[in-house]
């Protein structure tokens, strides 16, 4: 027992004395983004569960809750490119640029609790997906230039807030919604919205603008965009793209047809589906700082390799794995992974591109990926139709070792052994 507590103590204080080494300024700026990360997600989560009250709402046929979907994806994955660009571009002005993407959030559900119509409903699905973009490039460059020695840990903690928003906002969301109309719950989403966006703008106020001039100097255009043109010719960026897109392949399959899976094959309730897909999350609060805490320190390869493989494992068993205990057992296991990866992920490309191109990088990487995600799913239900739902699930199994494969020739960070965490 007393071994259990030193050991604890120790651990405790060489914690506390790794976060003393970030400083104080490093570490008001994580908990910052941070947080309003777990705002972003609140937004993002509360799309897929007010489709169906706008859906009926509106009187919006199948087809148009579709094309709201696609409008959305758009926003998110499209428009990543050009939102990295702006945040590198107007590096000094990244303040602005993440507090505006709360608000485009807000005015997004405005205008759906508006009920103007499809039309508008459209165009606010788009800000959705815009204000995600603006989001995520612009905190996963500024966070990984800011901790360079402890990029995943510092992505891992930024994922660990979105995925406990994750898991508790559709509880939340989903009790507003039964109380209350609909119009109303969205309508007022502006208030958080300029709400968190003011308290980003103020937590981080004029923090890019005291850096020096060599790092804070506005980009040129020209010069971006030379050194992007040098990524797509890089064989490790192209293959690391690769395996984000086989990643998030794999993904996309498991969240389209495992609720299919659940409901229709295992005539589950939709209480017991709603516990089952927060597994897939709450699982990644734990195991995200974990993860992004060993790559950084033993690196790369040893963490992501193994771990994919893992989940393409995982996936497959989806397919055999009998009801229930089993089957929980390994929901729960892919929940370890199914957010993690991505973070890590992040940090590699962050290792590979340039200094001036970190944002514009992440939005590249996840417009090349768009290209294969988009049309995934209809392969995926095509197999489904003909084979069953099984081999949705062989398939994204096949997509994430693919992943792994894309890892495995390339020469990526080795850790540092000899940090201290």
């Amino acid at each position: 027992m007393s071994f259990g507590i030193s050991f604890v103590r120790s651990r405790a204080q060489r914690l506390a004395a790794a976060a003393r080494d970030l400083g104080q300024e490093r570490l008001r700026l994580l908990g910052v983004v941070t947080g309003g990360h777990i705002a972003i997600h609140w937004f993002q989560q509360l799309f897929p569960l007010a489709l169906p009250f706008i859906k009926a709402g509106l009187g919006l046929s199948a087809v148009q809750v579709g094309a709201l979907a696609t409008a959305r994806q758009f926003g998110q994955g499209t428009l990543n490119l050009p939102a990295g660009i702006l945040a590198d571009a107007l590096h000094r002005y990244r303040d602005v640029i993440l507090a505006s993407s709360l608000v485009f959030m807000g005015v997004a559900y405005l205008l759906f609790g508006s009920r103007g119509g499809f039309g508008a409903a459209f165009g606010a699905s788009v800000l959705i997906g815009f204000g995600t973009a603006l989001w995520h490039p612009t905190a996963a460059a500024t966070l990984t230039s800011r901790f360079p020695e402890r990029r995943a840990t510092a992505m891992s903690v930024h994922g660990t807030g979105a995925t406990l928003s994750d898991s508790l906002a559709p509880l939340a969301q989903g009790a507003l919604l039964a109380a209350l109309p609909w119009e109303g719950i969205l309508w007022w989403q502006i208030v958080p919205g300029v709400l968190f966006g003011f308290l980003v703008l103020r937590g981080l106020l004029g923090a890019f603008r005291r850096e020096p001039a060599a790092s804070s100097r506005t980009r040129r255009l020209g010069a971006m965009l030379g050194e992007m043109l040098v990524l797509l010719v890089n064989g490790s960026f192209v293959a690391i793209s690769a395996a984000r897109g086989f990643l998030t392949m794999g993904r996309v399959v498991i969240l389209t047809f495992l609720p299919i899976y659940l409901v229709e094959e295992l005539h589950f309730s939709g209480n017991a589906l709603g516990v089952y897909i927060m597994l897939l999350h709450v699982m990644g609060i734990f195991s995200q700082t974990v993860l992004g805490y060993l790559s950084d320190r033993y690196g790369r390869k040893p963490v992501l390799v193994p771990s994919m493989l893992a989940l393409g494992v995982l996936y497959v068993l989806l397919a055999v794995a009998p009801p229930v205990m089993a089957l929980t057992l390994v929901i729960i296991a892919m929940g370890t992974f199914f957010y993690t990866l991505m973070n890590v992920l992040t940090a590699v490309i962050s290792d590979v591109a340039g200094a001036n191109v970190q944002a514009s990088s992440q939005g590249l990487t996840t417009v090349i990926a768009q290209v294969a995600v988009l049309p995934t799913p209809i392969v995926a239900g095509y197999l489904a139709d003909y084979y069953g739902l099984w081999s949705a699930f062989v398939l994204a199994g096949a997509f994430v070792f693919m992943a792994a494969l894309c890892l495995m020739p390339l020469k990526l960070y080795r850790g540092d052994r000899q940090g201290s965490a």
